[in-house]
């Protein structure tokens, strides 16, 4: 486990991010380049090696992540520290309100689904019915090769 200075040297690492002492001991670190009104992406970070990122609805992280969308970084190692405090300011920064991405993927059979980029995360359609959803189009293209699904050309 990162004891609370090395995540602090790990945390201020990202210039993006503005330091801001709270009670007991504990810091926020603060995206001021969010696009949304939530500004925090490391909370109540504690001397005991506890504390928050805010990862929002981020699908990568569903498992972990709390009802308001922070995860618990005491036990995390520092390449994961990393990867979530790139995540939570891509996800800050992240517009989500583009066109859509499509792919249509089909299967020998000839039933076609739809991988669809939309509001942040790959879902995969059949019809207008969601069939599973997705953080990354990595995973979302290994399941439905698993499923027996190509890319439609």
């Amino acid at each position: 486990m990162l004891t609370f200075e090395q995540k602090q040297a790990i945390i201020e690492g990202f210039t993006e991010l503005t330091k801001k002492e709270i009670s007991l001991k504990r810091v926020n670190y603060h995206f001021e380049g969010s696009l949304y009104e939530k500004t925090v992406v490391v909370e109540k970070l504690h001397p005991n090696g506890n504390g928050f990122v805010f990862v929002g609805d981020l699908l990568s992280y569903e498992k972990e992540a709390n009802d308001k969308g922070l995860v618990n970084i005491r036990d995390y190692s520092e390449e994961a520290l990393r990867a979530i405090i790139t995540a939570s300011i891509a996800y800050l920064s992240e517009d989500f309100n583009d066109e859509p991405i499509i792919e249509a993927w089909v299967n020998k059979m000839g039933t076609e689904l739809e991988l669809v980029y939309e509001n942040r995360s790959w879902n995969v359609y059949h019809n207008d019915n969601l069939e599973e959803a997705f953080g990354t189009r990595d995973a979302a293209a290994e399941y439905l090769l698993e499923e027996g699904f190509k890319l439609a050309k």
